[in-house]
């Protein structure tokens, strides 16, 4: 099969994602687990595990195919010394924790035999302290065959000094002091330590890509995984490695799978980098934050909102009118194939939960679940997001998924989020139809995905009073506009046709879609 270079796999713009922290999500008594465990239920701490594993999500991908997932992605599984495992120290073993590349194995056979493809999480900056070249290197200093395959202090090893990943008491108190001053690039751990780490985390050394026996070993990786099974990889921190790192793992991942899922966690707008020769789609916190500041604008919890780095400066309150300015932007800015591949997520492992930024409003989350289903790009559900999990910054944001006390499940929200997610299924419009922005006005818009004479049109009043919007019906097959049921919210009002425009009422704080044409049948 043979894929032009710069094209992003077709099956991206009909997929919907479910994200899965593997430790929270669920535990398996398949796999052992080699000592006592963080209760499930308990607060979730830093460094805690509850033994959450692959057999475990095996073991509930029929909940997931029900509730319209076809697309999987985790963050790392790859053996490592942290619950997130973002500090990996094998890239080519599956974590024992997890169940092993047997676990992965098992979960990728069950997830394709349901039509799901499954991304993985790639670590490719920076390791774990315990990665066994850096090892390594701490055991000994300037005689290390690796010592190149990161960023070293040469000449106080040469005089003797050896790396020091485990500061003293001394060293950390210089580390807290410098650190406090500015941003963090590694230049303070090289000088303290002996090595740059990520940020300047003494168990994050940063890697240097530009070795070619380091960057062999990464892209060996890569290849491996793929020839595997997996259908993707999401890259961390990637624009902190350079494009030409990127466009060698285009290449090598396309020759491997032509049909690979390249996605980026670059959190602002980069049309650099989806111009097809480096990444297909970044993760679309953009289009996050401007869901939170429309969706839940009067329900924002600012104090949550000032804990994430990210989102201080960008959520704050938004009415109609902005908001369809902001979307007109996010689905225009980038080339066709990148905005059709777009990772249209309302939260992760990064972010507090969107419930809690809404200050608990169930209707800011269906407004948004609506919005993420309904626009370019393909949907990211965060685990439990549907049932209603809330949850701050890092690590409260990483509980285990309820599944013993479905008290705790909200089971209109589960049953919203079923109904638009099949929706979309449904409708092939609203995956490949072209975004019309229709009307706005106060705390409303109104949007249009249209394909061939059908399609759908999209109504959220995000205020706290029914909003009238005038929609123009040129396009739109006149006014033979058909209100669909969603659960839970009402129907809108659509008046007569007049003068090319049809007015339509809808309710406070809900969302409403209107088929056209042929979709309408």
């Amino acid at each position: 099969m043979t894929v032009e270079l710069s094209a992003t796999p077709a099956w991206v713009a009909d997929a919907v994602f479910y994200q899965i922290f593997p430790d929270r999500f669920a535990s398996s008594a398949r796999v052992i687990k080699p000592g006592p465990m963080e209760a499930w239920d308990a607060p979730p701490t830093f460094h805690g595990y509850k033994g959450g594993d692959l057999l475990g999500i095996v073991e509930h991908l029929d909940y997931l195919a029900e509730l319209g997932m076809t697309a999987l992605y985790l963050t790392p599984v790859f053996a490592s010394a942290s619950n997130h495992r973002y500090h990996t120290y094998d890239y080519y073993h599956v974590d024992p924790l997890l169940g092993g590349d047997a676990a992965l194995r098992e979960l990728l056979d069950a997830a394709h035999g349901r039509g799901m493809r499954v991304v993985l999480d790639g670590v490719f900056n920076h390791s774990g302290r315990g990665f066994w070249p850096f090892h390594h290197v701490v055991e000994n200093g300037i005689g290390s065959p690796y010592i190149d395959w990161f960023h070293v202090d040469r000449e106080a090893l040469a005089g003797g000094r050896q790396l020091q990943p485990y500061p003293s008491p001394e060293e950390g108190r210089r580390l807290h002091e410098a650190t406090a001053q500015g941003h963090r690039q590694g230049d303070v751990t090289l000088n303290v330590l002996g090595y740059r780490a990520w940020w300047d985390l003494p168990a994050l050394p940063k890697l240097n890509t530009d070795n070619p026996y380091m960057r062999e070993h990464l892209l060996g990786a890569v290849e491996h995984w793929l020839r595997f099974g997996i259908d993707g990889w999401r890259l961390d921190v990637a624009e902190e490695i350079d494009a030409a790192f990127w466009r060698e793992f285009r290449q090598r991942v396309r020759a491997v799978n032509p049909e690979a899922y390249i996605v980026a966690e670059i959190w602002r707008e980069k049309p650099d980098w989806v111009s097809g020769d480096t990444f297909d789609a970044l993760m679309n916190y953009p289009l996050t934050e401007a869901l939170l500041s429309f969706t839940a604008a009067r329900h924002l919890d600012m104090e949550v909102v000032a804990t994430q780095h990210e989102y201080r400066e960008f959520v704050r309150p938004m009415d109609g009118p902005a908001f369809a300015s902001r979307l007109e932007h996010l689905v225009t800015m980038y080339r066709p194939e990148a905005i059709r591949s777009q990772l249209n997520l309302l939260g992760s492992h990064d972010t507090a939960r969107y419930l809690t930024v809404a200050s608990h409003d169930t209707a800011s989350l269906r407004l948004a679940m609506l919005a993420v289903m309904t626009l370019p790009g393909a949907p990211c559900i965060y685990y439990g997001d549907e049932v209603g999990m809330q949850g701050r910054h890092d690590p409260d944001n990483r509980r285990g998924f309820p599944w013993d006390n479905h008290a705790a499940w909200d089971t209109a929200l589960l049953e919203y989020c079923r109904a638009v997610i099949a929706l979309r299924h449904e409708q092939p419009a609203l995956r490949h139809g072209e975004y019309r922005a229709l009307a706005s006005a106060g705390d409303a818009v109104a949007y249009g995905r249209l394909a061939a004479g059908a399609g759908a049109v999209v109504l959220l009043n995000a205020g706290e009073n029914p909003a009238r919007l005038s929609i123009p019906t040129e396009g739109l097959g006149g006014s033979n506009l058909h209100a669909l049921k969603l659960p839970t919210e009402p129907y809108p009002v659509v008046g007569a046709e007049a003068d090319g425009h049809v007015e339509i009422e809808v309710a406070a704080r809900s969302g409403a879609v209107l088929l056209i044409g042929e979709a309408s049948a």
